[in-house]
């Protein structure tokens, strides 16, 4: 999201931050104005008159970090940024910092860490958080440093350093990590609790105390002892100069995160690989023993990623403003996702009027002024994506010369910022480490804000470049300005001396951050997820077009990764994110700590719903994974506007031709061209996307090729398959699905066939089923294969209200794709394993419920009397002979439907576990 603090209200916005691929070290001469980047150049000082990176007094600032990382890249724009980004002058220590399931922030004394597991509903209802709130801070006693520097880092960990001439102090802290691992000098480890701790545990090294209401565990050396006194817990180090601390699930959990207490961790690595049509993630963490020889760790899942797993997860659950986080035994793990391809163009069908979309064309081609008036980065970005989505179009359907000019005008624009010296430039801060464009607009300069949304409209629109005119994109020519803009927003590379690796993408949190600085109470921030996704689209053609097939992969990594953490943390499409209490089903921009349906200039929800959609392009098709999210997130907006899009009107139809192509084409042809696009938008690309998919049907996201410029597009039983082939040989394109198509060099295809299912599914995406027993598989998957391996799933606590009847933070399992036969006189049957533990008074409720067509909409639920558990350890079988409580709908035949089986606690004031993966954990449709 963008992070200033105001602007107009008819503006439109980015937000664009991920990661590239192999781009080489640069050399900066030690004292040169200008420095040659093939046929470009940028400077080394910035232009007279400008600012770099500032405090909120406008004073100059620097990083803030020890010796040991004062010649490292520092990777602004991260969720721990305010350790070295002094943005308050009165704050030399840090804002709060959100790794979930922990939250931070460093002080005199230490670290403060908490834990917060109840959210809060503020700014008249529109933001809900799960605010910083300590319940202890960690550090050694006597301790009172003057600031708190940034030590060291790792794709998801940092170390923050505390040194007050007497005692020096680290602590290793990261995303979905439990523990802090401290390490320190000149003093006892001291934590000091926020209220008077139950002890519940003490064993004399290992020490069990409960702080408002959370459960952690305290670890100093073997031979130490911890001592209480009051709010203050302090510990020798028994000559050592390490211990750990932990938050626990539960107290029955302390033997299992004793075993990895003294497993600290030393670093984080992702590697992804993009192949097939599927695009694979590992996350590592490096540990060392400081006792005994235990490597392993434990490590807390987001929802975007454990719902793309397969690997094998604990009971153990979080609570995360992300929604439920699930604790994996290992040091790593491994996500899986289909590649949500990327086109140039949609393809071309014969339901657009070449004359029509001619003249549409004409208008934007030959305005007095195609830029609008555009100066800054930001709105000159603008202005070339609006360019660049019409190239390809006009080629498409043979105005060559209409595409020729296009190219011109982008190729000038470009080539005027690629040259230092002029009214435009690029100038490059040494001490930051990054390449900022003069003029700057919305504190890309002076707090390092937005660099990933201003530069994605460069990179995709130098991609289209690429496409039709290699000469221009080779390194010796423009192409080395690009890799610049590449390197300071995706860097690939982690020994680059230039710039941070991934600076602004959050490979753990699973999306980018918009703010430079990281300096609020909420954590970091960002808004527009959809121009986020811009520069990895942009990522995927560059790569694509210049034969840099690992950056084309980055993209598609990035891409596919702020795919899912979009549809789950901006749209909630599973409703299992967003808080009971909250009343929207979307937001504008997520924070640290939560989110906000607003954005930074207005309240207008046809603004804080179209920033999640700018700029529409052939990266957009992603979206289309969860059409009934699509759906009611237009009805939302219309709800909230009082009626349909008036400002940004173009964009939604856009938007919602995406699930329903008919739809956004009765109110485009209602319209009849008279409105106002959206500033990055044109009446051409309007037209083009609206009445295309119109003619080809909704993206198929079912369906993915094994090349990531490629796409799948459905009507009425009948697939359209285009790709575009980049490259200077003819190639074959196979779908998922077993389709090929022909590809020839530098050209797009198009192919049809029937409709159907995917024979070769990623193994965390079923694909249809082929009989009416479907076994739950943790993940939230319904699955007919018997292979997965057995385990089991927390169900929330009911938090002490009745919930009989209404599902509540319910665990959700889902099947799609299904096609059956009612079969006369079956019925709905379930027989699952449940388990209470102790636990008196727990009682899980199960609900079926069939979407017989697959549209989003739910024909028929069926909600079973509750299982009131017994207070006995061991499993017991919950099966539909308790009887139905309320049945709603009928049913009928299922054509490519959805059947989803919710179970939740109904009853209680704790959890409870339901089995998966076995013969015992089953649900049987009544279909043939």
């Amino acid at each position: 999201m963008r992070t200033s603090l105001s602007r107009p209200a008819a503006a439109t916005f980015l937000a664009i931050a991920l990661a590239a691929v192999g781009l080489g070290p640069a050399a900066f001469p030690a004292a040169a104005a200008t420095i040659p980047a093939g046929s470009g150049s940028y400077t080394d000082t910035r232009p007279a008159g400008t600012s770099g990176p500032t405090t909120n007094t406008g004073a100059p600032v620097t990083p803030k970090l020890t010796a040991a990382a004062r010649d490292k890249p520092v990777p602004t724009n991260d969720w721990w940024t305010s350790l070295a980004y002094q943005r308050y002058g009165d704050n030399p220590y840090s804002t709060p910092m959100y790794g979930h399931p922990l939250t931070y922030q460093a002080k005199a004394s230490g670290l403060e860490v908490g834990y917060p597991t109840t959210p809060a509903i503020v700014g008249d209802g529109r933001q809900y958080e799960y605010a910083h709130k300590a319940d202890l801070t960690v550090g050694l006693t006597g301790l009172n440093s003057p600031d708190t520097k940034a030590d060291a880092w790792s794709d998801w960990t940092v170390t923050p350093y505390w040194a007050d001439g007497s005692r020096t102090f680290r602590a290793t802290i990261g995303h979905g990590m439990p523990f802090v691992y401290a390490k320190g000098s000149g003093g006892d480890a001291r934590i000091t609790t926020a209220s008077t701790p139950t002890v519940f545990a003490d064993n004399g090294n290992v020490l069990g105390i409960t702080v408002a209401g959370h459960h952690y565990a305290l670890f100093a050396p073997t031979g130490a002892d911890w001592n209480v006194s009051g709010t203050t817990i302090t510990a020798g180090l028994a000559g050592k100069d390490y211990f750990s601390l932990a938050v626990l699930p539960s107290t029955d959990a302390l033997a299992t995160y004793r075993k990895y207490a003294f497993s600290f961790v030393t670093g984080s690595q992702v590697a992804w690989q993009s192949t097939g049509g599927a695009v694979r993630a590992t996350y590592t963490l490096t540990t060392e023993a400081k006792e005994g020889t235990e490597r392993g760790t434990l490590q807390a899942l987001y929802r975007h990623q454990w719902l793309h797993t397969t690997d094998v997860l604990t009971p153990y659950t979080y609570v995360s403003p992300r929604g439920t986080m699930k604790v994996r035994e290992s040091a790593s793990f491994t996500t899986s996702q289909k590649n949500n391809g990327v086109l140039p163009a949609l393809p071309a069908s014969s339901g657009v009027d070449r004359a029509r979309l001619t003249g549409y064309l004409n208008e934007v081609a030959n305005a007095a002024d195609p830029f609008s008036g555009a100066a800054d980065t930001y709105w000159t970005g603008k202005a070339l994506g609006r360019l660049a989505q019409l190239v390809p179009v006009a080629d498409q359907i043979g105005q060559t010369a209409t595409r020729d000019k296009l190219l011109g005008l982008m190729k000038g624009r470009l080539q005027e910022w690629f040259t230092a010296g002029g009214a435009s430039e690029f100038s490059y801060d040494k001490d930051w480490k990054t390449l900022t464009g003069y003029p700057a607009s919305y504190g890309s300069d002076t707090e390092l804000n937005d660099h990933h949304f201003h530069y994605s409209y460069y990179v995709y629109a130098a991609a289209i470049i690429a496409q039709y005119d290699q000469a221009w994109a080779a390194d010796s020519a423009w192409g080395t300005m690009i890799k610049h803009l590449i390197r300071d927003t995706a860097n690939p590379s982690r020994t680059d001396s230039a710039y941070p690796f991934l600076r602004g993408f959050d490979v753990y949190a699973g999306h980018s951050w918009a703010s430079g600085h990281q300096g609020f109470a909420a954590g970091n921030n960002q808004e527009s997820s959809s121009e986020s996704v811009n520069l990895s689209a942009g990522l995927v053609l560059w790569g694509a077009a210049t034969g840099d097939t690992s950056l084309r992969d980055l993209g598609s990594y990035l891409l596919t990764t702020e795919s899912e953490a979009i549809t789950q943390y901006w749209f909630d499409a599973n409703e299992q994110v967003f808080p009971a209490s909250y009343k929207y089903g979307t937001v504008g921009m997520v924070w640290g700590s939560g989110a906000a349906y607003s954005t930074w200039w207005t309240a207008n929800p046809e603004e804080i719903h179209g920033i999640n959609v700018l700029p529409v392009t052939g990266g957009s098709l992603h979206v289309a994974r969860e059409k009934a999210a699509i759906t009611r997130n237009i009805a939302e907006m219309e709800r909230e506007n009082g009626g349909p899009a008036q400002e940004w009107r173009d964009l939604l139809w856009e938007f919602e031709a995406l699930t329903d192509p008919a739809s956004a084409k009765a109110k485009w042809d209602a319209a009849n061209g008279n409105y106002t696009p959206e500033q990055g938008d044109s009446k051409a690309h309007a037209y083009h996307w609206i009445t295309t998919l119109a003619t080809v049907g909704a993206p198929d996201m079912t369906v993915s090729g094994d090349l990531p410029t490629s796409a799948v597009f459905t009507k009425n039983g009948t697939r359209t398959y285009t790709a575009h082939n980049h490259g200077s040989t003819p190639r074959t394109v196979t779908f998922s699905d077993g389709k090929t198509l022909s590809v020839p060099a530098r050209s797009t295809a198009t192919g049809t066939g029937a409709g159907g299912g995917d024979p070769d599914p990623d193994p965390e995406e079923p694909g249809p089923s082929t009989g009416n027993t479907f076994r739950l598989k943790t993940g939230g998957v319904l699955t007919t294969a018997t292979t997965d391996p057995a385990g089991t799933d927390t169900l929330a606590s009911a938090d002490g209200v009745n919930r009989d009847g209404t599902p509540y933070r319910p665990n959700v399992y889902e099947v799609k794709q299904v096609n059956g036969k009612l079969a006369a006189g079956a019925a709905t049957t379930f027989r699952l394993r449940v388990d209470a533990g102790t636990t008196v008074g727990l009682a899980p409720q199960v609900r079926v419920s069939y979407d017989l067509t697959g549209d989003g909409t739910f024909d028929r639920t069926e909600t079973f009397r509750y299982f009131a558990t017994d207070p006995v350890a061991g499993w017991e079988e919950y099966t539909q002979a308790v009887g139905a409580q309320a049945v709603t709908g009928s049913l009928g035949e299922l054509k490519n439907g959805t059947v989803r089986l919710e179970i939740w606690n109904a009853l209680g004031s704790s959890t409870s576990q339901v089995q998966t993966g076995t013969d015992a954990a089953v649900l049987r449709i009544p279909y043939a």
